[in-house]
């Protein structure tokens, strides 16, 4: 299986995330690619990419709820919440929730963005 994860690391939020699943992708399953990069290469507008969350597994394009779970089913720890995403109804849940999360996303972001000014 292949697979590459376009995160944004110009947000606090996504730099701990991809930093957290980098630790438990132990056996280097996933290629990380930062969308914030101007040398990095986008299949989608970039400003698209930065908007929701993406993710090429085996030559397919996935978004949203689908690209995390591509992204857990990588990592063995967390492969049988990918799996369970596989059941419609499942990921019809999760993209609820995923689509949730993005309304809160730009509050959430200024807040670590102060808290990291904070401690920096």
């Amino acid at each position: 299986m292949s697979l590459t994860v376009w995160h944004d690391g110009s947000c606090p939020l996504c730099r701990r995330e991809i930093s957290l699943i980098r630790r438990l992708d132990r056996r280097r399953a996933i290629t990380f690619v930062d969308a914030t990069d101007g040398a990095s290469a986008c299949p989608l507008d970039r400003a698209e990419m930065l908007a929701r969350f993406h993710a090429v597994e085996d030559g397919r394009m996935l978004t949203g709820a689908a690209a995390f779970a591509a992204m857990w089913r990588a990592i063995p720890m967390l492969r049988p919440l990918g799996l369970a995403a596989r059941v419609p109804f499942v990921l019809t849940g999760l993209e609820w929730l995923y689509g949730r999360f993005l309304s809160v996303r730009p509050s959430l972001q200024r807040l670590a963005h102060r808290l990291e000014r904070r401690a920096a």
